[in-house]
Order: structure tokens, then C-alpha cells, then sequence
């Protein structure tokens, strides 16, 4: 190694180098500075975690490139969110992304951070192929029970598509649909597709619910979106339900009708 190559050059040269086998790297084995010790063990670092996500990714594209090679090529990933809250609605997405799509990272949007799910949105908004969303209300979510709610939504997120589905990836649901489908269970960790749906439906509903919670502040909705929290428990049982909650659902009949 050059020693007059300073630290910060060779960090900014490091930035431009993805390859274990890059010669630059052998270079810098060879170098006895700290500094560029440090710099060589945070620069492997970052790329063995690239490689990760490259084979996650690679793993949860297994079920999409099967039904590729199979002849099917508008598979679409759908899923759900919001079955478990007091309030709210049950909102299911559906995705169809082109073959040559490519995002690593992409896993269930529960385990994303808000921020880089905010960003995979954009991203999955921008390059997929099409996309569908279906929405349940409360009233409705009432009246049917969360089960058959959850089915219209994801039915509604299907016929929401512009390009008509031949083949659909179901997060754990099975529904009466002409074309052929596969359910899997966990499946917005096992596919891309899935995945994708379920960050279009995480951030379709948060938005909702932070809407929601600048009319009643009250019951926190920016923050527990409308989960039985200690905190939203709490306002419910003082306040009473708004017109979001699930009057089906016993914590919120219990509550009484205090506002409506």
C-alpha cells in the first residue's frame, strides 16, 4: 500500500468496491496502519451484509421464478394488515412486480424500520407492474366479522389490479378465485411478492390511522395504530369508541358509546 494514501481517500475508495476480491483490497491487507485495519473490517462488513440481503432476497424469489419458468407471468403477491386492532380498518394490498425486480431488504413490513419501509413503498409504487388496494371499514368489518372482512379486502385488492393476475401468492388465505393460487403461510417473509403486498398495505393503513389521530389525539393512533395498547385501552375506557373502533370487538363493545 501507497502510505501516501491518506485514511480518508482510501475509505472513499473503499466506497466504490463491492467485490472480497477487488485488488484494492488485497492492497490494503498488506497496509500495517490501524486506521486502515479498521476501515478494511467495517468495509467487510458492510459488504457481507449486502450479500446477505442479495441471498434473502434470492431465497424469497424462489416461488415467483417457479411460476415463471412455468409459463405464468403476471403473479401476483397479496396480503393483509390490520386484523388484530380495535380500530380501523383491515386493508389488503395486492402486487404483481416484473421479473427483473430487484430490491434487497425486502422482508415482512413489520421487521422494516417506518423510514425504510416509507422508501420500499416508493420503490415498489414506482417499478411494479400494477398494484391493487383493497379497504374494509369498521362498520363493515362489524357486520361481516374480521374472517370474511379480511377475504373482501384481499378480493377487492384483486379486482383493484389493472393486469388481470394468472397466478396468486397468498399470505395464509385461501379464496374463490378463478385463477389458480397458492397459500403460504408466513409468506410475506417467504416471498417477494407477498412482501411487497404487505408494505403497500402496512403503509396504506398507518397513513390512515395517523389521519385518524388528528381527529381523536386522545387514544394515540399515531402510534399504536389502532392496537390495544396500555394506552389506547386506557381512552377507550374514558372516552369511549370513536367512529374507527370495532364495536364487535369485546374491549371496545365494553367501553360503552361515549362518543359518537
Amino acid at each position: 500500500m501507497n502510505k501516501t494514501m491518506s485514511i480518508r481517500e482510501i475509505e472513499e475508495k473503499l466506497r466504490e468496491i463491492d467485490s472480497l476480491n477487488h485488488p484494492f483490497i488485497r492492497k490494503c491487507k498488506t497496509d500495517e496502519r490501524k486506521g486502515v485495519a479498521d476501515l478494511l473490517e467495517k468495509w467487510r462488513n458492510r459488504i457481507n451484509k449486502q450479500l446477505a440481503l442479495k441471498e434473502q432476497f434470492m431465497q424469497m424469489s424462489v416461488y415467483e421464478q417457479d411460476l415463471h419458468s412455468q409459463g405464468f407471468e403476471l403473479v401476483a403477491g397479496i396480503d393483509e394488515v390490520g386484523r388484530g386492532p380495535l380500530a380501523g380498518p383491515v386493508v389488503a394490498a395486492s402486487v404483481i412486480l416484473p421479473e427483473d425486480f430487484y430490491l434487497p431488504g425486502l422482508n415482512d413490513s413489520k421487521k422494516i424500520p417506518e423510514a425504510k419501509r416509507e422508501i420500499f413503498y416508493d420503490i415498489i409504487l414506482k417499478e411494479s407492474t400494477s398494484i391493487g388496494i383493497g379497504i374494509i371499514h369498521s362498520e363493515e368489518i362489524d357486520r361481516l366479522n374480521i374472517y370474511q372482512a379480511t377475504k373482501k379486502a384481499m378480493l377487492s385488492a384483486i379486482r383493484e389490479l389493472e393486469a388481470t393476475p394468472d397466478y396468486l401468492l397468498i399470505d395464509a388465505m385461501s379464496l374463490e378465485v378463478p385463477m389458480p393460487q397458492l397459500s403460504i403461510i408466513k409468506g410475506d417473509s417467504k416471498s417477494i411478492s407477498i412482501s411487497a403486498a404487505s408494505i403497500i398495505a402496512k403503509v396504506t393503513r398507518d397513513r390512515m390511522m395517523k389521519q385518524y389521530a388528528e381527529a381523536f389525539p386522545q387514544y394515540g393512533f399515531e402510534n399504536n395504530m389502532g392496537y390495544g395498547t396500555k394506552e389506547h385501552l386506557k381512552a377507550l375506557n374514558l372516552y369511549g369508541p370513536t367512529p374507527w373502533h370495532r364495536r364487535s370487538f369485546a374491549p371496545v363493545k365494553d367501553a360503552g358509546n361515549k362518543i359518537e
